[in-house]
């Protein structure tokens, strides 16, 4: 299972850093993904890191704001957020891919945690 925190309340143009924290397995050895799901609107996919952090994905609307990073040492992944825009508003999940699965797409992930609501303000 995974466990995420670090959202809250952000006025746009504001920044956050979400973290996911992984226990029960391997941790290292998944490429991990971030998704987010606004009301009314399906998950979608946000970023992914590959198992040592050489590879990573991002979706367009995020690319030059967002980070995602991993220490493996603490079974951790990270987003860094920044110039955040109201869009950006939903809960944000992390999960563990599984092996031969697209990267993109959520029904390839597992471990689902509960996610972390951010909410961003104009």
């Amino acid at each position: 299972q995974h466990v995420e925190s670090g959202g809250g309340l952000v006025q746009a143009g504001g920044s956050l850093r979400l973290s996911c924290v992984a226990s029960g397995r391997t941790f290292s050895t998944y490429t991990m993904g971030w998704f987010r799901q606004a009301p009314g609107k399906e998950r979608e996919f946000v970023t992914a890191i590959s198992w040592n952090g050489g590879n990573t994905w991002y979706t367009d609307s995020v690319k030059g704001r967002f980070t995602i990073s991993r220490d493996n040492a603490k079974n951790t992944v990270y987003l860094q957020m920044t110039s955040l825009k109201p869009e950006d508003t939903a809960v944000y999940y992390c999960a563990a891919l599984v092996s031969g699965s697209n990267v993109y797409f959520h029904d390839g992930y597992r471990y689902w945690g509960q996610g972390t609501q951010v909410t961003v303000s104009s």
